[in-house]
């Protein structure tokens, strides 16, 4: 695969469903400028959250939710069902290789799914050319590791030492580089302008990140998916028993009005295909 498992490294904590996710989507779709009209590509769309909101913003359109991860899109599907949502459909795929028909879509939306790419520059040049001329490309990624307290605080919390930012990238060199490759915006403008885009923006953005109703319920969804599991998955000595209880303390501060959150970081990314600008 051309796209790393989603699934094992994820920044969502499940469907995303809350007030935080759902802000965060409607900037995302106000970045590309999503209208009731249009054919809308959500890359990496996971259990389908950003999807389902953009589909309802585009009733007249269509909306086609991708990722690699097969049990998340039974989620996803399972969802769109239960809420009767009829103008989305799911696809298992490889973003960067898929034979999308050209020009298909008016605007590529994704919320922390295009992080994962082994070639991000074909990856992005793929999803332009399934863009119509002009098309938009909007999306969402995490900033450095140390700007975000929802990486920083579980992974100090299950390796036992002070949430010190920097002491926890250090101590996780292996998973930094995959989930914040795209944290350095001069790196987003040599991608995106590397693969055919340009006007590309880029916007500070701090909305915190839900990550559950209780602290022990986001030590569960911490533990499901993302850093935190594949770190108690790379060191044996750390049982989950001792990783849920190590979790749930350490988001019980952040644990109030029927929800845990956690200050977050990304950065809200904008652009316009233009596919003159590469060889075809």
């Amino acid at each position: 695969m051309a796209v790393r498992n989603a699934g094992q490294y994820s920044t969502s904590n499940g469907a995303g469903t809350g007030a935080a996710h759902a802000e965060l989507v409607g900037r995302l779709l106000d970045a590309a400028a999503v209208g009731e009209r249009d054919q809308v590509l959500d890359i990496g769309c996971g259990a389908g959250g950003s999807s389902r909101i953009a589909a309802r913003r585009a009733p007249q359109g269509w909306v086609l939710g991708i990722d690699p991860s097969g049990p998340k899109l039974r989620k996803a599907r399972s969802a769109a069902a239960d809420a009767g949502i009829g103008n989305l459909t799911f696809e298992q795929v490889d973003v960067q290789t898929h034979p999308f028909p050209e020009g298909r879509f008016d605007a590529a939306i994704s919320h922390c799914g295009v992080m994962f790419f082994a070639d991000p520059v074909a990856a992005f040049a793929n999803v332009g050319r399934a863009l119509r001329p002009g098309g938009r490309l909007a999306f969402v990624c995490p900033q450095p590791a140390q700007e975000c307290e929802w990486y920083v605080v579980p992974i100090a919390a299950l390796l036992g030492i002070e949430a010190r930012p920097q002491q926890v990238v250090s101590a996780c060199p292996g998973q930094a580089p995959a989930l914040f490759s795209l944290s350095d915006p001069v790196r987003i403008r040599q991608v995106l302008g590397g693969a055919g885009f340009t006007d590309v923006t880029i916007e500070a953005l701090h909305v915190p990140r839900d990550a559950g109703r209780t602290a022990a319920e986001a030590a569960e969804a911490f533990l499901s998916a993302g850093p935190a599991r594949d770190l108690v998955e790379r060191h044996p000595t750390l049982t989950r028993h001792v990783a849920r209880a190590r979790l749930t303390t350490a988001l019980q501060p952040y644990a109030g009005d029927g929800a845990v959150l956690l200050p977050d970081a990304q950065w809200l990314v904008s652009a316009r295909w233009n596919g003159d600008m590469i060889p075809r």
